[in-house]
């Protein structure tokens, strides 16, 4: 599983020029499932961005999750992450899970992240999606649940 996860200070998801959800403080996360990814990486995935200490304490050092800062999160499916472009021009998407098994897990997740005290808002699975995101800091941080890649 790969996630763009972002701190945020609003964010809203749009499907047919209508709000399917807005956040406020909170956190953005662009959320991929690959061919290999199992319910494990769900858990896994789920409790790395609510404990992800991104979020700002009193003395300005990034020490703080979103569970303490009492945050929202925006989860949007974003099979792209996974687009290959090592070779040629055209992104490749062959360890892109199948769009069932995605689903599941996708929804896997969300359910998953109900069970903290945040607020969970979500995209729209296989939509087309406008995502309004206003980063703040910057802070974007990329997080795959696969042992093999070095990053999170």
């Amino acid at each position: 599983m790969l996630a763009v996860v972002q701190r945020v200070s609003f964010a809203r998801c749009v499907v047919e020029d209508k709000e399917v959800a807005q956040i406020k403080k909170g956190i953005v996360a662009l959320l991929a499932i690959g061919k290999k990814d199992e319910l494990k990486d769900a858990a896994w995935m789920a409790r790395k961005m609510v404990n992800l200490r991104i979020f700002e304490d009193q003395n300005g050092k990034m020490n703080l999750s979103l569970i303490d800062v009492r945050g929202e999160i925006l989860v949007v499916p974003q099979f792209t992450l996974y687009g290959d472009c090592r070779k040629g021009y055209r992104p490749n998407f062959s360890l892109v899970a199948n769009p069932e098994k995605a689903n599941e897990l996708f929804c896997k997740v969300l359910s998953l992240l109900e069970e903290y005290p945040v607020r969970v808002k979500r995209g729209v699975f296989g939509a087309k999606m406008r995502v309004e995101i206003t980063n703040e800091g910057p802070v974007t941080i990329i997080i795959s649940s696969d042992k093999g890649k070095n990053m999170g």
